[in-house]
């Protein structure tokens, strides 16, 4: 096509000071782009030195000169097809008409033509012959509403005066031209200047919709450069129009949906089998040491200094992973850019970084390895971040291989400019970021960079998601270069040699389509990074230069060079399923967690988990829950830290998928702790009431996160209210191999009233096929269809159990109500059968309603007759002469009616012994034949222990004292069924007998705790069989009948004996009690056999003494 140039106001020229061509019809695409840049660039600068605000959009601008590249295509192709001479026939009916003469001269003199005027040669009526086209163009372009109010000062100026002729001469060259075939096709059968206005005349306010009209309706008439051309154009304006600005409020999540992945590959990576269990903790290095070093009241600046205390309690916690951000060499150009934008104080950002090397400022890679080991004992791995997308503007790349970087030779906009201070840290290089970030006036897509060694200047693009701003302190890799993904993928093997868990910074934007949609736009798609429309690439083209998705590429290669890495994105955008379905992720960012939970978007969240179970549940294990995470507000902020707090944390606990914990989440810190805070700036305490509740209500459920994990036995339920589902109920059975939980939470105020009873679908891939099927709760949690069973729920979170009839379950499902934010964990459920109706008596008895301990309650029923028969020697009265036998002041009427009252009592339990349920005998064990003529010995030998004067120790008992009484009570009630039992064996008969029920009214007379009840019990088994654990020949050596003892597992129990570190420790108060009941027990058996209790007391009393809770040193 003849060039041409598009011919604008005299006006605008004048101004601008303009006096070369613009727009030619041959100019390149990027060309046309920039040159519509600068001009807008130089008008609206002029306007603002004006003190006006008509400003001219850049894109639009070209937009309009694209509409004008295309009018002239079309009108020479609708001339070439048989009106070549069209506008020379018009020229003469001009020349002899001095109005329109005179017009078509205005018309030239005001919309001059540079690249005519440039012609010389040119004749009078080849001029007059352009100027006529010309004027035709600009009757189109006039008549065009959204391309005038985009371009008005250029085509149609204020303040323009036209002469009387203007319109006449509008009318003769607008006349009936038509064009009759074009590739064998008509064009339309109307004029061409109808033709050219039409798509103004359907969309006459948007000259979007007119491009996308012509791309459509015209795309057989038009050269493909020119369609690409047109669709660029759309780009820019959609680039230009993207809001940028400060980010308002998030808007609402979408429900998690798989219609786009239906047809994607299924590749998951394989789990080690550690990964399902890992509960990872997250802190800020640098704010952590600052605040373990007020903690501790002393300088804690390295990673090897973090106090072991600190690394127990996560053990303690549950807490299996630790992830330290901020551990890598940082960009200085960061803290620079912080330091001059106000913030002093502040580092640089822990994701703009120099190199992947552990920074020397908290202790480098020796420091790393003894934090990592001392992890490593405690069965904790570390978790670090690998930020693949971008680095620091100053990082070593920038400098050796600025071609792994985007950029350009030009600055995407004429308004940047780059006279800031140099923040490069290499002496052979200039970085300069764009001078408007330091006055907040604009956040540049673009840094300066200028290699002094050869003059080279390139513009760099800054790291960027297209969300809101870029990260102005660091710079954009480009994967389109395979020497870029190649180097990223090498520094990624480095991470993972160092660290088993690898968190990658916003992985989805390395996500294929991303990269294209934010750097390499399809023509006519740009827009959400300002700037990268001109680098628009088709589809062949992009796929071309990167064949494959990068991550999938990265977790084949870290497989095969670093197994048992667990890789876990950062990815949001609906792209979580396809991170680990499809490009193999081992755990993947959840963020609808956090958000629909916060703003109890109950019903969409329970719709995603449903999708989700419907399409593949593999990928709910796969989640990484989280409440908070660096980029967040703080879990206080969002959830409280009341009940509803700990509702949601309970689901975190006990839904599949990844639990992470915030950094002060649990001590319920309200600072949100910026990427570039080297230490905290609120001072906050920990709240001792809420680190209080975690170990009380969540960090039990961390201990056993084995049960909540995977997804085999995962099924969610509705909640039926009269009918309707109860959105707000999330409920849901899962567990390991034979183990079942029950999850029930009501995330709203309200309390609610429901039942549950058949599962949601989910998908099942057994045998082969695909289908989705639905469970019964009762099968769920493994129960049998059969009259005399029971199921047992012990409730974590109220300590209670409940039991249920089976059947009731299967054909009613499971009743319930919950209080507003409650939460409820059902474990250790299991189902039991109902041999001698004691289950049965308990649920008449007690309904629904929750039992302290079904144990307990069936062993009280089938006990029952025992308790009653045992009534004498569980009086007061009979504790009363106890009570005065050990303190030495027995009365030997009141003990000869103890006597007897223990006589009748053996007598008769034989007899009732034989009534017993074999579950019973099996409880209690045999009984023995108690004669009478032993028994009246024994109690009258311990009546004469504790009447006896200066004896060494059987009267220091310690707090133990007041509990002899019951003790030796006890030790009458449990006496028949010692026959043959070693110690271990006898308290174990002593729990079945439950002693310290039997004795209730004691135990609570003395306020006794269940646990010194339960050692009371203990000690009466301990007295009874102590003495049978050695021979007549060892009584004379204390050492060696000690050593006999606590060979017996129940008496090492007793003394809580335990080996740490090659050491074996005992706790010394119990040790001394355990001498005491043995040498009580010995002197009944063996006395007048040459046992004396005050050699034997004093030797082991004296022993202990001096053996510093260490039972080597005791027994040597």
């Amino acid at each position: 096509m003849e060039k041409r140039d598009f011919r604008i106001s005299d006006i605008v020229r004048s101004d601008l000071k303009l006096s070369t061509p613009v727009f030619e019809t041959d100019e390149n695409i990027s060309e046309l782009y920039r040159e519509a840049l600068s001009i807008a660039y130089s008008y609206n600068q002029r306007e603002k030195e004006k003190g006006k605000a008509d400003f001219i959009s850049a894109a639009k601008l070209h937009a309009t000169a694209v509409l004008h590249l295309l009018y002239q295509i079309v009108l020479t192709a609708c001339m070439n097809a048989g009106h070549a001479d069209f506008f020379l026939r018009r020229q003469a009916a001009i020349n002899e008409n001095n109005e329109l003469k005179n017009a078509l001269k205005f018309y030239s003199a005001n919309f001059p033509s540079p690249l005519l005027n440039q012609d010389e040669k040119i004749s009078e009526y080849k001029r007059g012959e352009e100027d006529s086209r010309a004027f035709f163009i600009h009757q189109v372009m006039i008549n065009n509403p959204a391309l005038v109010e985009a371009s008005k000062p250029f085509v149609y100026p204020e303040g323009l005066q036209y002469p009387s002729g203007f319109s006449s001469l509008a009318s003769l060259l607008s006349a009936y031209l038509k064009d009759e075939s074009r590739n064998g096709k008509s064009l339309a059968d109307e004029d061409i200047f109808t033709l050219l206005t039409k798509p103004s005349r359907i969309y006459p306010n948007s000259l979007t919709d007119q491009i996308k009209y012509i791309i459509r309706e015209w795309a057989y008439l038009l050269p493909k450069e020119l369609i690409d051309l047109l669709q660029m154009s759309l780009s820019y304006i959609r680039e230009e129009e993207k809001d940028r600005g400060i980010p308002g409020p998030p808007g609402p999540m979408p429900i998690t949906d798989y219609s786009d992945e239906m047809y994607e590959y299924e590749a998951f990576s394989d789990d080690s089998n550690w990964m399902p269990r890992v509960v990872m903790m997250a802190k800020c290095t640098l704010v952590w040491l600052d605040q373990l070093s007020k903690e501790y009241k002393r300088d804690i600046t390295r990673l090897d200094q973090i106090p072991d205390r600190e690394l127990d309690l996560l053990k303690e916690r549950g807490f299996t992973a630790l992830w330290l951000i901020g551990l890598w060499e940082r960009s200085t150009a960061s803290k620079s850019i912080k330091n001059l934008c106000g913030n002093p104080d502040a580092e640089a950002s822990a994701y703009s970084l120099k190199d992947y090397d552990i920074s020397s400022s908290i202790g480098g890679w020796p420091a790393l390895e003894n934090l990592r080991e001392r992890c490593r004992q405690r069965g904790i791995r570390l978790a670090s971040d690998m930020v693949p997308n971008h680095t620091g503007l100053d990082g070593n790349w920038v400098y050796e291989h600025p071609d792994y970087y985007i950029s350009q030779d030009w600055p995407p906009f004429p308004s940047y400019t780059y006279n800031g201070p140099d923040l490069s840290t290499n002496p052979d290089f200039v970085v300069k970021i764009e001078d408007h970030y330091y006055n907040r006036t604009d956040a540049a897509v673009t840094f300066r960079l200028i290699d002094k060694r050869n003059g080279k200047v390139r513009y760099v693009f800054h790291g960027n998601d297209g969300t809101t701003m870029p990260w102005n302190d660091t710079a954009q890799l480009d994967y389109l270069n395979p020497e870029t993904r190649e180097a990223v993928i090498q520094k990624i093997i480095h991470v993972a040699k160092n660290f088993p868990i690898i968190r990658f910074d916003a992985a989805m934007t390395l996500a294929k389509r991303h990269i294209q949609r934010l750097w390499y736009p399809k023509p006519g798609e740009a827009g959400d990074i300002a700037g990268r429309a001109v680098h628009s690439l088709s589809n062949d083209e992009f796929n071309r230069r990167i064949p494959n998705e990068f991550w999938r590429e990265v977790v084949d290669r870290i497989a095969v060079e670093v197994p048992d890495t667990l890789l876990l994105a950062e990815a949001f955008w609906m792209m979580e399923g396809y991170f680990v379905r499809t490009l193999g992720m081992h755990r993947v960012y959840n963020s609808a967690f956090m958000n629909m939970l916060k703003n109890q978007e109950n019903a969409k969240y329970r719709l995603g988990i449903k999708n989700t179970l419907v399409f593949e549940p593999e990928i709910l294990k796969r989640y990484v829950n989280f409440m908070n995470n660096p980029d967040e507000e703080t879990a206080i902020a969002q959830f409280g830290d009341g009940d509803r707090y700990f509702g949601v944390c309970t689901l975190l606990a006990t839904l599949p998928g990844l639990p992470m914990i915030g950094h002060g989440q649990i001590e319920g810190y309200h600072e949100k702790y910026g990427m570039e805070y080297k230490r905290a700036y609120w001072n906050e305490s920990p709240n001792q009431w809420l680190v209080g509740e975690h170990y009380r209500r969540i960090f039990p459920l961390f201990r056993r996160r084995y049960l909540f994990s995977n997804v085999d036995h995962f099924n969610l339920y509705d909640c039926y209210d009269n009918g309707n589902v109860n959105e707000s109920v999330f409920a849901y059975v899962n567990g390991q191999g034979n183990e079942r939980t029950l999850v029930l939470y009501n995330n709203q105020y309200e309390r609610i009233w429901g039942n549950i009873k058949q599962s949601v679908p989910k998908l099942d891939k057994s045998n082969g096929e695909k289908k989705t099927v639905t469970t019964q709760l009762a099968d769920n949690l493994g129960l049998s269809f059969r009259g005399r069973r029971y199921v047992i729920l012990e409730c974590f979170s109220d300590g209670l159990m409940y039991l249920y009839p089976s059947i009731k379950l299967f054909e009613e499902g499971l009743n319930f109500s919950l209080n507003g934010y409650e939460a409820r964990v059902y474990w250790n459920i299991r189902e039991v059968e109902d041999i001698d109706g004691s289950y049965e008596v308990l649920w008449n008895t007690y309904g629904e309603k929750g039992i302290k301990n079904i144990k307990v309650a069936i062993s009280l029923i089938r006990l029952k007759n025992l308790f009653k028969l045992y009534e004498p020697i569980r009086s007061r009265d009979f504790i009363k002469t106890l009570e005065e036998m050990t303190a030495g002041k027995g009365n030997a009427v009141k003990e000869r009616q103890a006597l007897l009252t223990i006589a009748e009592v053996y007598t008769k339990l034989p007899e009732l012994y034989d009534t017993f349920e074999d579950i019973v005998k099996q409880m209690l064990g045999d009984i023995e034949d108690v004669e009478p003529k032993k028994m009246v010995t024994e109690f009258r030998l311990i009546s004469s222990l504790f009447k006896k004067k200066n004896s060494v120790g059987l009267s220091c008992w310690g707090e133990m004292e007041r509990m002899l009484p019951l003790m030796l009570a006890e030790a009458i009630a449990l006496r028949p069924f010692r026959a043959g039992k070693s110690i271990r064996e006898c308290m174990e008969t002593a729990d079945e007998m439950l002693l310290e029920y039997l004795f209730e009214d004691e135990v609570k007379h003395l306020s006794l705790s269940e646990e010194d009840a339960r050692l009371v019990g203990h000690a009466a088994a301990l007295f009874l069989s102590a003495s049978y654990s050695v021979d007549k020949d060892d009584i004379k050596n204390p050492k060696a009948v000690l050593e006999k003892v606590l060979e017996d597992e129940g008496a090492a129990d007793f003394v809580a004996l335990n080996e740490y570190q090659g050491t074996k420790w005992y706790n010394k108060e119990k040790m001394q009690l355990l001498i005491l009941i043995t040498t009580l027990s010995l002197a009944v058996r063996f006395d007048k056999k040459g046992f004396d209790e005050d050699i034997f007391l004093k030797e082991l009393l004296e022993r202990e003494i001096k053996a510093e809770y260490k039972l080597d040193n005791l027994l040597k």
